[in-house]
């Protein structure tokens, strides 16, 4: 399981190492997590595409991790 996501991982591999993260892509509009162009996209990119702030996205799904 992860402790922590960067900006710079990518979608698919944050995704196949802990599942428990999909939520927070879902809440962000990502529902296409299964496609292989949004497996591949970063978090800075997906949140870009989708008009969120990355530092406040990752600080929120970090936040998360450390709590688990």
């Amino acid at each position: 399981m992860l402790s922590e996501i960067q900006k710079d991982m990518t979608i698919g591999d944050i995704l196949d190492e802990d599942k428990r993260v999909v939520p927070f892509f879902l809440d962000m509009g990502m529902h296409c997590l299964g496609c292989p162009s949004a497996r591949g996209e970063s978090v800075e990119q997906a949140c870009l595409v989708h008009d969120i702030d990355p530092d406040e996205f990752i600080e929120k799904v970090n936040a998360f991790l450390k709590a688990e």
